[in-house]
């Protein structure tokens, strides 16, 4: 064990799982610490972790973490965890009241446009931050290969042979790309969504209507017309994937909008 530091993290971020060579699999997974700061935790095999290892968005956890990333990861938020040491402090933080607590943490954070967000990556390795949309257009959803390519394909085949016991993990048979508008740019970007709560809901609902392609329907009017409805003050968790200097979507902040009281 290197350099290690005992953090308390409020987990913001998990990603839906991506066959790994070296780990399995990984679940990209990011939070804030106690004083704000952004913080990448990998790796995390999360469907391999016994119950009492599996976090929970918005919930508080303490775990030992090595003050660098695994590999040659240089992103100046990347910790390795030990995940043993990982324990949790209560229960996720309720959606209760307007999403009061949850507000009180996130908007006490900086927000960015994209294009200050590739800055701070060319200049200081920073690869994870929140954007606010001036406006979002729509959800493009692109059509995708539905299995994995043989080399990750590989990896389930690389499970079986150590008797690793395999958890099935389908492909998302799309892609989907949030279209919006930032204040500073006067073309519209697209970022790709990689929201582990993307992936569930097109599986459940894949299952439910017998359609993948009603699934993805499904999920771009959860995603775009109910959590980016103007009745609610969303935002993007936005972070990178190693080594480019590219800007995924990596979970979404949606709540009520906040109304002033009219004054007479």
């Amino acid at each position: 064990m290197g350099n290690c530091n005992r953090s308390r993290i409020l987990i913001t971020v998990m990603t839906y799982p991506n066959p790994s060579k070296k780990y399995y699999e990984t679940v990209c997974t990011a939070g804030i610490t106690e004083t704000g700061k952004w913080v990448r935790l990998y790796p995390i095999d999360y469907r391999y972790q016994p119950k009492d290892r599996r976090f929970q968005k918005y919930q508080w956890i303490e775990v030992d973490l090595e003050q660098q990333g695994a590999g040659n990861d240089t992103r100046v938020e990347s910790r390795r965890p030990h995940l043993e040491t990982l324990s949790f402090i209560g229960d996720p933080i309720s959606p209760q009241n307007g999403w009061r607590e949850r507000r009180y943490l996130i908007d006490s954070l900086p927000t960015n446009t994209l294009i200050e967000l590739k800055t701070a990556y060319d200049n200081e390795k920073i690869s994870l931050g929140i954007i606010k949309p001036s406006k979002i257009l729509d959800i493009e959803i692109i059509e995708d290969d539905d299995d994995w390519d043989e080399s990750k394909k590989a990896i389930y085949d690389q499970l079986l042979l150590f008797e690793k016991p395999l958890k099935p993990l389908r492909k998302i048979p799309y892609k989907f790309y949030y279209i919006y508008e930032c204040p500073d740019s006067c073309e519209p970007h697209h970022s790709l969504i990689i929201d582990w709560e993307l992936g569930n809901l097109f599986l459940k609902e894949s299952e439910r209507l017998g359609s993948d392609k009603a699934a993805a329907e499904s999920v771009k009017n959860k995603f775009l017309y109910e959590m980016c409805h103007s009745d609610r003050d969303t935002s993007f968790f936005m972070g990178t994937s190693f080594p480019w200097n590219n800007w995924m979507v990596l979970g979404v902040f949606w709540p009520p909008k906040q109304y002033q009281p009219e004054l007479f």
